[in-house]
């Protein structure tokens, strides 16, 4: 059983009381989620911020999104740690199974049902507009001074190459397809919409009500940021073997009208997200995968 720190347990308490530890949840390198339960059966979300803390903008985006996207409801939160020794976020539980657990295994009308509702809540997040595009620097959903997403993608990859765990050809192969996702974007008008940065079957909670397919959470607004929402069209289409064609034209359907040159679009701004994750270690299980997406990818788009 998870042990929490006593300043954490505390806070935990004066919040929630008679809560308990239930189970810790999946939470990645950064963070810590726990499962707890209060003293009348209520399931809440524990969030511990363990490298760095992006608590304050998960605390406003869920208040922002209330009523757009389906986020669970947070309780309460310590961005700075004031009170629990460290940024905390507590949240209500939310139902359902991890999209990507479950889309495999559905027949093309289920399939293409769930590929609309996941499509109109990407349109949900779309609709959310902000003064400019750029990272969120804190409280009160400000985007920090920065550039478009579409900036420089040539030198965002060829200040990373270096890190990556990739033979030489792959390296110049990834090399070649930013040189040519860049001249892509470069006639891109900058967008600031809000975009989840990791859209995909693992942050998507779905269920079936009713002999309905439905999203009932979005998860995990870390990585949020103002920008193109085309970014994350892109991210939840980046491995269509794990998703299907019917998946996918049922969330081009939900949505709704997307720009021409979509798809390439989507593509170059998820070229980011993946050069990434190329930097991180060979071991890591998604490692493979990616370099097999930007290996097709490049010679798909690259050839000449």
């Amino acid at each position: 059983m998870t042990e929490l720190p006593a300043a954490v347990s505390g806070w935990l308490a004066a919040h929630l009381p008679g809560a308990r530890v239930a189970a810790e949840l999946s939470g990645g390198y950064r963070n810590q989620n726990v499962a707890v339960v209060s003293g009348s059966g209520e399931k809440f979300v524990l969030r511990r911020y363990l490298r760095g803390t992006t608590c304050a903008v998960e605390r406003d985006l869920a208040v922002r999104m209330s009523g757009v996207v389906p986020v669970p409801e947070v309780v309460a939160a310590d961005p700075d740690g004031s009170a629990a020794g460290e940024p905390v976020l507590l949240s209500r539980f939310a139902d359902g199974v991890m999209l990507d657990r479950v889309v495999a295994g559905l027949g093309d009308g289920e399939a293409e049902e769930l590929g609309h509702a996941v499509g109109s809540v990407l349109a949900a997040i779309g609709t959310i507009g902000f003064p400019a595009p750029g990272f969120f620097s804190g409280a009160g959903l400000s985007p920090a001074p920065a550039e478009s997403d579409t900036a420089d993608l040539v030198a965002f990859t060829a200040n990373r190459v270096g890190e990556m765990a990739l033979e030489p050809r792959d390296k110049a192969a990834l090399l070649a397809l930013a040189e040519r996702d860049q001249q892509v974007l470069a006639g891109v008008a900058p967008v600031a919409r809000l975009v989840h940065s990791d859209f995909s079957g693992k942050n998507l909670l779905v269920a079936r009500d009713a002999g309905r397919w439905s999203v009932t959470a979005v998860l995990d607004w870390e990585f949020a940021y103002s920008g193109n929402p085309l970014a994350d069209v892109g991210n939840v289409l980046r491995f269509p073997e794990d998703t299907g064609p019917a998946f996918e034209h049922g969330l081009i359907a939900g949505c709704g009208p997307l720009p021409d040159g979509w798809r390439e679009v989507s593509a170059a701004l998820d070229l980011f997200a993946l050069v990434d994750l190329l930097t991180l270690p060979a071991a890591h299980p998604l490692h493979t995968k990616v370099v097999a997406a930007v290996r097709e990818r490049a010679e798909s788009t690259c050839a000449t």
